[in-house]
């Protein structure tokens, strides 16, 4: 299991220091940086303006893994592209035309993720598994930190799993939301968790991050 460490309380946080504490996952073993991209339309919050969290984020050696929470998935694209991310992942319900997304993801060699609410079954994503690269299973409701898991999220790993090793696609399965040493036993089953809060509200990101992977 891999495990990407989300900013997004550091990012919300009136921390004067904020680009050195983004800079510390540097010194850590983390997978990815997990950026979170929210429109304040979407989803209520709106996150930094995009060249100040794209100056934030400069420097950073690990590998990024973006959700964007937005309307104007196309705009979101094309700004955040310029990071090389790993992953992009959009939400499925922010669009009628997934396809055009994914397409889109594909040309830029970018690989396709997309997510689904809480409330959303994983069957609306049928028609698009084997295009993609990740599947991101929201276990709180997006749009804000600190929220508690959702065990209803582990019902739909197992679904995702089992889609997978029936028909050969190759997407990663990922969770995010309320993990912490906790809850992380519940979602053994994903490839990969994203864990914020719980790695970030401590001044030693490590000791976390080894929390999460014992």
């Amino acid at each position: 299991m891999k495990i990407a460490c989300s900013i997004l309380s550091i990012v919300e946080g009136n921390i004067e220091n904020k680009k050195e504490k983004v800079d510390a996952f540097n010194l850590t073993d983390c997978d990815y940086l997990h950026l979170d991209i929210m429109d304040g339309k979407f989803v209520e919050t709106k996150t930094l303006p995009d060249l100040e969290m794209l100056d934030l984020v400069k420097g950073i050696e690990k590998p990024f893994d973006i959700h964007i929470m937005v309307e104007d998935i196309g705009r979101y694209i094309e700004i955040y592209q310029t990071l090389h991310p790993q992953y992009l992942t959009f939400h499925w319900e922010a669009t009628d035309h997934p396809v055009l997304w994914i397409q889109a993801l594909k040309k830029a060699k970018i690989g396709v993720g997309i997510s689904i609410k809480p409330e959303t079954p994983v069957s609306v994503l049928l028609p698009y598994l084997e295009e993609l690269d990740l599947v991101l299973v929201m276990s709180v409701e997006p749009g804000k930190g600190g929220q508690s898991f959702l065990e209803s999220s582990i019902s739909k790993i197992e679904e995702l799993k089992e889609l997978r090793d029936q028909n050969g696609y190759h997407y990663q399965i990922e969770v995010d939301g309320g993990i912490n040493a906790d809850t992380i036993h519940q979602v053994r089953g994903a490839d990969i968790v994203v864990s914020g809060s719980f790695v970030t509200n401590r001044e030693n990101y490590q000791t976390q991050i080894d929390l999460l992977r014992k």
